[in-house]
């Protein structure tokens, strides 16, 4: 690629659009141009060239923002679902679009990152960064210390024909437990605490990597701190 070019892709992503990778099938679907003509996979962008996506002209990288959500239960993680009662977008009215990275399911509550930053997306979802991903789970029955090390030795998962990640697991009171995951399977917790034999009543995330819950109420976002942004980028 030319020197003084950035990748299409990038571009989109640094613009606030989405990730790089959805940045892909938007180009392949035929909805980005670049100055007259419509774009292409792996296409540069120059300083002076004018890239529109949907009719609007993109700028381009813009200061990161990254806001930390309390997704209550029943809420589904989309942006568009004309099956879902309620979506994420239902609940944040934020000047700068942004898009989640990591998904809760429908019936889990708790702590979600939503940031206008491709690559800190892709940064943030790739599992061989072995991100930390807190949760706390109350099943149907007691949690004994034979079972908590069940799940942290890792689990194997029939449906996903893949054994989980060793894990840190605390047993908090006699139904409740503190659950600590590098990866993030399909509804992973549910699945593991099924072949142990237990049932998941409830389960929050309340803290990804550096960032925790806090004092948020289902419901609230808050803006990260310039501090709390650089954290997410660590690696182990």
């Amino acid at each position: 690629m030319d020197s003084g070019k950035i990748r299409l892709n990038k571009f989109l992503a640094e613009s606030g659009v989405c990730s790089r990778r959805e940045a892909d099938r938007l180009i392949e679907a035929g909805k980005v141009m670049i100055n007259d003509h419509v774009a292409k996979v792996g296409e540069g962008v120059s300083a002076g060239d004018r890239v529109e996506y949907e009719g609007r002209v993109l700028k381009g990288k813009k200061d990161t923002v990254v806001l930390a959500f309390y997704k209550p239960k029943g809420v589904t993680t989309s942006e568009k679902d004309e099956h879902a009662d309620r979506l994420i977008t239902d609940y944040i009215d934020y000047p700068v679009r942004v898009t989640y990275a990591g998904r809760l399911d429908k019936d889990s509550e708790g702590l979600i990152l939503l940031t206008n930053d491709g690559d800190l997306i892709d940064h943030m979802m790739r599992g061989a960064n072995l991100h930390e991903k807190e949760y706390i789970v109350t099943v149907d029955k007691e949690v004994t210390e034979e079972t908590a090390e069940k799940l942290r030795k890792g689990i194997y998962i029939p449906e996903l024909k893949v054994k989980t990640r060793p894990c840190k697991v605390v047993i908090r009171d006699k139904v409740t437990m503190s659950i600590t995951l590098t990866q993030g399977l399909n509804r992973q917790i549910r699945r593991m605490c099924e072949q142990v034999g237990l049932r998941v009543k409830k389960l929050k995330r309340v803290r990804v990597m550096n960032v925790t819950l806090g004092g948020l109420k289902a419901g609230q976002y808050r803006e990260l701190s310039a501090s709390e942004i650089k954290g997410l980028w660590q690696t182990k």
